[in-house]
């Protein structure tokens, strides 16, 4: 039986944490939640160290990019923005484009360079950004459900998308042309993760298992 035994827990947040996501140096630590608001806290003293507010809904997704310079969150179905936030000075770039009833950002993950980044939402896309200025490369579409997961492979040259409508689709990244849609799942695909190495593609599904899948 653990006894929690030097846990910390972080208090702060008014309602549910969505999304966490640690820096690239493990010193700090980003909490989206349903309160609107993101926060950053210290990993090594539980401190609280800034809350970012400027999202009208649910915040469903934080990522930081590689140099950890930027931190990017996706905004609830009220919302439908991305902020770009630089955290030296908390100043912050919202991307508009997402758009449905209901388009939630859902996922978000940078390019190994953080000269790009990419967003899955509930509008069935996914769209992929300049980091630096904000601005849309291009949209991704093939999906007919929900993306809920997406993810950059280390080499930058592809990305994989997990949706509400049972599939994975890998993308290849500066074309947006799919390569491979992989079918099968008996549930929706809430997430997806590429290996350190790039070797193996991991698949979260409502079917309680996780698929593993050598990436070729």
């Amino acid at each position: 039986m653990s006894t929690r035994q030097g846990f910390c827990t972080l208090k702060g947040h008014e309602d549910k944490v969505f999304r966490i996501a640690f820096s690239p140096d493990g010193q700090i630590l980003a909490s989206g939640s349903k309160d609107k608001t993101i926060k950053l806290w210290s990993v090594y003293t539980g401190k609280e160290i800034h809350t970012l507010k400027g999202h009208l809904d649910d915040v469903y997704s934080v990522a930081f990019s590689p140099d950890g310079q930027v931190l990017a969150s996706g905004g609830g179905g009220n919302d439908k923005t991305i902020n770009l936030w630089q955290l030296t000075n908390q100043k912050r770039l919202t991307l508009t484009g997402h758009s449905d009833w209901f388009g939630a950002i859902n996922s978000i993950t940078f390019s190994p360079d953080g000269k790009t980044f990419a967003s899955g939402s509930a509008d069935k896309t996914i769209k992929l950004w300049q980091t630096e200025d904000g601005k849309e490369i291009f949209t991704f579409t093939g999906h007919s459900d929900d993306v809920c997961s997406v993810a950059i492979s280390p080499n930058g040259q592809t990305l994989a998308s997990g949706s509400k409508d049972k599939t994975v689709k890998i993308w290849q990244l500066n074309t947006g042309k799919i390569l491979r849609t992989l079918t099968g799942f008996e549930e929706k695909i809430y997430s997806v993760a590429f290996s350190p190495d790039g070797k193996t593609l991991a698949i979260g599904s409502g079917d309680k298992n996780i698929t593993l899948l050598p990436c070729n």
